[in-house]
């Protein structure tokens, strides 16, 4: 240790050396939290004015802080995603009303419609992130879902082939991003203990967005004749119009930051000064990184080679290409399955909730069993084992009848616990940057969309009604998906492990001048020897 060291140590926040006794027993993310109590955010860090390394709240008014958030920024939230929903799913609904008939397109045609979505869709990705960090998100994401929802109503006047693929371009053109948005958002306002149940509260949304859009199909689709239009040009029409009132709304009712709630809805903002100053801090104690820089600050290229070098993000990419594809296209033909089936353009939509509403009461209890557990990994194979017997099931099934045996198997696949807001929260916890954050779930979520175009090329006219070659293609994916999980446990075991071991041998005086060095802090980010990866 060089001659310095003392006085460094010395000269080091009260906090860290009251923490340093305990620095030798080397606990997972040692420091995280002390040094976020000392050190001073960012001067561009918009709740700088509410830092307070002294601060102290009791239990009680960190959950009434909590629950205001939920009250006025999840639920919002909620309601944007189901806008998304709304306007991403109805394409499936309006299939139940012989859509494909009436533009003269085959099911080919239908998933060619799916991958030019996903195509532009992935497109969007990266730049809504910088418009973001450079706009803020109370401009970009409102703005966003006035466009889709103009496209979605203007899908209303679709004719023939072209204006389908065309209307299936702008639709992912306007939604790309949109999520990944959502969640960075959100991570200003949560821990990251928080965040997984909370992203899998937006995720039920959608769940709920696909039980009262098939409600609202069961009825609407019953307009088929009124003015000479079918009855998917009023599902078009009307649903897009919704979406188009929350954009509206959402221009002034999110807050720009924490500690900017300020609006024409909130007058006197959502906390009041004490609040915010739990808020602050709370989250700062949490991940000091978000006090490195400020909310509109723009993402750079530094940024995306930082996402995309990182060996501790790889696995988690890879899982993202795979393990969402085995429920994909069973999910995705649900209703037209439903309908080849037999059942009318009326019960083919109702009988979609089911499966709507057993994935919203199992994404839900997976994500507060993980947050509970504290444990990401397992919880996530949960899922894929989940699949992988019902797949198994529909393969076994004989061709002919027994309708409502495959319609039981293909409702449990359907409504599979869904852990992507788990990987969600899982990424956002592993990559320390504010900045590289939101290049990671950008990144993340553009090959999840992979995942979604090589999921729609699956089930081929040729395989039809019962899809048999797809099931097995679906079922040795669902293995793949496991060793994955598993092999990227292990990667972080390791990762964790080399860290450890050179933390240790430290001593305790110069763990805490490498605690007390902001600059590396930044520079470093999660290859910090004090930053443990979650599991």
């Amino acid at each position: 240790m060089d001659d310095n060291a003392p006085a460094a140590i010395e000269a080091a926040p009260t906090r860290i050396s009251r923490s340093a006794e305990s620095l030798d027993k080397a606990p997972l993310r040692v420091g995280r939290e002390e040094l976020a109590d000392s050190t001073p955010p960012h001067e561009s860090y918009e709740g700088r004015h509410r830092f307070d390394a002294d601060a102290t709240w009791t239990a009680a008014e960190e959950a009434r802080v909590v629950w205001k958030t939920d009250l006025r920024l999840l639920t919002w939230l909620c309601v944007m995603m189901f806008g998304l929903q709304l306007d991403r799913g109805n394409l499936s609904n309006a299939v139940a009303d012989n859509l494909l008939d009436d533009l003269g397109l085959t099911t080919d045609d239908y998933n060619n419609g799916t991958t030019i979505q996903l195509l532009c869709f992935l497109a969007a990705e990266f730049p809504v992130q910088f418009a973001t960090k450079r706009y803020g998100f109370r401009q970009v994401l409102p703005g966003m879902m006035m466009l889709w929802g103009t496209v979605s109503w203007a899908q209303a006047f679709m004719h023939d082939r072209t204006s389908f693929y065309l209307g299936r371009a702008f639709i992912g053109l306007c939604e790309g991003g949109f999520i990944p948005g959502v969640i960075l958002f959100a991570s200003y306002f949560y821990t990251s203990k928080e965040l997984s149940i909370r992203l899998a509260a937006f995720w039920s949304s959608l769940n709920v967005a696909r039980v009262i859009s098939a409600l609202l199909a069961a009825g609407i689709l019953q307009m088929r004749g009124i003015q000479g239009k079918p009855g998917w040009f009023w599902l078009f029409l009307l649903e897009g119009l919704v979406t188009v009132v929350i954009a509206g709304v959402s221009f002034v009712y999110l807050p720009a930051a924490p500690t900017s709630t300020k609006g024409i809805i909130w007058r006197k903002g959502w906390y009041t000064e004490r609040e915010e100053v739990i808020m602050v801090n709370r989250i700062l104690r949490d991940d000091s990184a978000k006090g490195l820089t400020a909310l509109k600050e723009p993402a750079t290229f530094r940024d995306i080679r930082a996402a995309w070098a990182d060996p501790s993000m790889w696995g988690l990419y890879f899982i993202g290409l795979v393990a969402y594809i085995p429920a994909g296209p069973v999910q995705g033909y649900l209703t037209l399955t439903l309908k080849r089936l037999g059942f009318s353009t009326f019960n083919s939509n109702m009988l979609t909730v089911p499966s709507a509403f057993l994935q919203i009461v199992t994404m839900l209890g997976l994500a507060y069993s993980s947050e509970y557990f504290n444990e990401r990994t397992l919880h996530c194979v949960v899922g894929e084992f989940w699949i992988m017997p019902l797949l198994i099931a529909l393969l076994r099934l004989p061709d002919g009848g027994h309708e409502w045996a495959r319609f039981s198997l293909i409702t449990l696949v359907s409504g599979y616990p869904y852990f992507h807001p788990i990987v969600s929260s899982w990424i956002s916890a592993n990559t320390f940057d504010v900045k590289k954050r939101a290049i990671t779930a950008a990144t993340y979520n553009v090959i999840v969309q992979v995942g979604s175009l090589i999921s729609s090329q699956i089930y081929r006219k040729w395989d039809a009604p019962y899809y048999k070659t797809g099931n097995t293609v679906l079922v040795s994916i669902c293995a793949l998906s496991v060793v994955s999980f598993v092999v990227q446990r292990q990667v972080l075991v390791y990762l964790n492990a080399r860290k450890e071991k050179a933390w240790a041998a430290m001593s305790v005086e110069e763990q805490v001048v490498y605690q007390s060095d902001v600059l590396a802090r930044e520079r470093d980010g999660n290859r910090r020897l004090d930053f443990r990866f979650e599991l």
